[in-house]
């Protein structure tokens, strides 16, 4: 009998680390079915903008709205693609210049599936989940971020 699946909480408090990312890639190597992972790490970026250069995003989110929408998107691309794993991890809460903000990590029998289902999944994030950035810049002003 399959397992229902539930939605999972995506959010990490902070920037993702490093080791987090090492950790789940070593989770991984008892499951010797996969023969292909993608990752897709998204970094806080130094821009300029109008006002001054970001020093960091300060990431809120509709939660109980991003968790659904979050389990949405995973069972549609379990269902588009033959994946073995999926993981995503989102940021909440303020994220320096050149942290991690977005890990998503895609695992399958063969590489093909893992990376188109990886890039799709990031497109979908980006495009669907109620979760904001505000850039805060060195001049203690702050603008809202557009997805791109």
């Amino acid at each position: 009998m399959e397992k229902e699946r539930t939605p999972k909480n995506i959010f990490v408090q902070g920037p993702i680390s490093p080791e987090k990312i090492a950790q789940s890639v070593a989770n991984h190597q008892s499951k010797t079915d996969i023969g292909g992972h993608s990752i897709f790490l998204g970094q806080v970026r130094k821009d300029q903008k109008e006002n001054g250069t970001v020093v960091a995003i300060e990431y809120t989110a509709y939660e109980e709205m991003a968790l659904q929408k979050a389990f949405e998107i995973r069972e549609d691309i379990f269902a588009k693609y033959p994946l073995t794993c999926m993981h995503i991890y989102h940021s909440l809460g303020r994220v320096e210049v050149g942290q991690l903000c977005l890990f998503v990590f895609t695992s399958s029998k063969h590489r093909r599936a893992a990376m188109d289902a990886c890039d799709e999944l990031v497109e979908r994030i980006k495009a669907e989940l109620p979760v904001w950035g505000k850039e805060l810049l060195d001049t203690d002003e702050h603008v809202w971020k557009v997805n791109q």
